[in-house]
């Protein structure tokens, strides 16, 4: 997982509430485990006017002009505004894969479901719950001609407008400190990596017939 950087990006205002995890990336996307391919067809219901498949050609699908990642205001955006209960619907951790894969690497809103919020954390996305008036005014200004640029600097804890003006957020003391140094779960496991070893060598010494069953069962699977 990459490190988090104070980074400047293009805002998305997508005005939808409880967008579930099957609208971010519908279900016969799910196939693979790869964690990347996904960005083409993130929102493929609403992005596309025909039925998407995997391993389709997105680039000739006729597009659905009304949506807002087909606005050419926002065909770069890494920033994606929306509204309550972003994320709902099943755990799938592909919805976070999708997001991440198109680009975006914060999303700000008044409240997210639960398991896509800790699944974000986990993937390198930063969710970022505002109050309802904030995030009204952050719509009006993304919806203006010129899109919405924001800088978001985890580091301090703050959204910085091009006016010089910045919105302070809370974010988990545990879960900024692995964004900021690119931790995902098994980095954070691997950071222990010398214990692991002495325990397990500790075990052998003590209790070595576990390790004989342990061969036994790899040589029965297939």
């Amino acid at each position: 997982m990459d490190k988090f950087n104070t980074f400047s990006g293009t805002v998305a205002p997508l005005d939808r509430a409880n967008v579930d995890t099957d609208a971010i990336i519908p279900k016969q996307f799910l196939k693979s485990i790869k964690r990347t391919g996904f960005g083409p067809y993130l929102f493929d219901e609403w992005r596309y006017l025909d039925h998407g498949e995997p391993e389709m050609d997105c680039s000739n699908r006729p597009r659905n002009r009304e949506f807002v990642l087909n606005d050419p205001r926002y065909a770069d955006a890494t920033i994606l505004l929306t509204r309550d209960n972003f994320g709902c619907g099943s755990s799938r951790e592909h919805a976070p894969w999708a997001l991440a894969d198109y680009g975006f690497k914060v999303l700000l809103a008044p409240s997210f479901a639960d398991i896509f919020f800790n699944n974000s954390f986990k993937n390198g996305l930063l969710p970022i719950p505002l109050s309802h008036a904030q995030i009204d005014r952050l719509f009006g200004l993304a919806i203006a001609p010129q899109a919405l640029r924001l800088t978001i600097d985890l580091e301090e804890q703050q959204i910085r407008l091009e006016s010089g003006e910045s919105i302070p957020f809370e974010v988990d003391p545990f879960r900024k400190h692995c964004l900021l140094e690119g931790l995902d779960d098994i980095a954070l496991t691997l950071q222990h990596a010398e214990e692991i070893v002495a325990f397990e060598q500790a075990w052998l010494h003590e209790a070595p017939w576990n390790f004989d069953n342990l061969m036994l069962i790899e040589r029965a699977l297939p």
